[in-house]
Parts: C-alpha cells; structure tokens; sequence
C-alpha cells in the first residue's frame, strides 16, 4: 500500500490490510521534508535526497539515507529528525525486487490517474444523475486497464513478479519488521 503519512489512512491500512506492507510516497515526503529547511536550501536538501533513490541496490540505499542524516544533522536538526523517524516509512521498497522500485516508492501513477478522471469529469460539469457519472469514471478506468494489459505495459514483469517468491527467510523477517514498525 503506498500513500502519504496520513494518519488515518495509515490506520485504515493497518486495520483493514493486514500483513500489507505500508510504503510512503517518496514525493509526499520530500514536500514534507523541505518545509523544515529555509527556501534558500531547498534546492540542495532536493537533490540530496534524490541521491537517496538512485542507488542500485538495498544496503547503498541505507547508507546514502544515513549520509544525508548525518549532512542534515548540523544546520538542518529538524530535517534530520525527520528523516531519521521516517526512514522505515520512505524506505520499505528496499525489501522488494530492484525492479519494483520504481512503481512502489510514490503514488504518481494513481494520482496522474485521478488527475485524468478530475480533467475528464470537468468538461460534463454536471452529471443528471450517479450513473453517469459512474459509466464516465468507468469507462475511463477500463481504457487505463486495456492500455495496461494489451500495450504490454505491465507494471511488473512477470520475472521480476518470481523473484518475490523467492525472499530468502531473512527478507521476509526483514518486511515483516518494516511492516510492524509502520503500523
């Protein structure tokens, strides 16, 4: 499950999926972040932490997260701290196949979405009545899902989708920790 860090949905995830990992949206995050740093820094606090998410695999992903920490941790205390309490939240992707990684770690695909069913509905403005509106919604869903399954866009491949069955018994205690640690 991927959203921001809001509480309620946090808990709603937590209560109604049970055992679903919680993933932080990255983005939502980052806007998070740079509230605690003057507009002057921004910029660098930005890309530091986009150096975060080019990392190619799991463990430089943890050490460039804790590199920032420790560059946030002198001029921009708050910043750190706000790393540090989100570092489970933003980095639960870690534990997935470096493949999904890109898909799992914000929520752009939904929102760009949602975006398109806002733009979609607008144009109509009113609707005569709920069926109109849920035949306009529909279709819109089902044409994203047509060009998902037979464009051959899938959002994972299925040989990256295999090697989630094979998590070794440390990465499944490792997702079963992060799981707890966000509820």
């Amino acid at each position: 499950m991927i959203s921001d860090a809001h509480a309620g949905l946090k808990k709603a995830v937590a209560r109604c999926c049970q055992g679903t990992s919680w993933q932080r949206c990255r983005v939502h995050f980052a806007r998070n972040l740079l509230v605690k740093v003057p507009k002057g820094s921004q910029d660098m606090v930005a890309a530091a932490l986009c150096s975060v998410f080019v990392q190619p695999e799991a463990g430089a992903v943890e050490q460039q997260w804790e590199q920032v920490i420790t560059m946030l941790q002198e001029k921009f205390p708050a910043a750190a701290a706000l790393m540090q309490q989100a570092r489970e939240d933003v980095l639960a992707f870690r534990f997935y196949p470096p493949e999904h990684w890109r898909k799992i770690w914000s929520t752009n695909p939904l929102e760009r979405l949602n975006k398109e069913i806002k733009r979609r509905t607008r144009v109509v403005g009113l609707f005569p009545n709920d069926a109109a509106i849920i035949r306009l919604v529909g279709v819109l869903l089902l044409e994203q899902q047509e060009e998902w399954q037979l464009d051959g866009r899938r959002v994972f491949s299925e040989l990256s989708m295999a090697k989630l069955d094979n998590t070794s018994d440390q990465g499944q205690d490792q997702l079963t920790a992060a799981i707890s640690a966000a509820a």
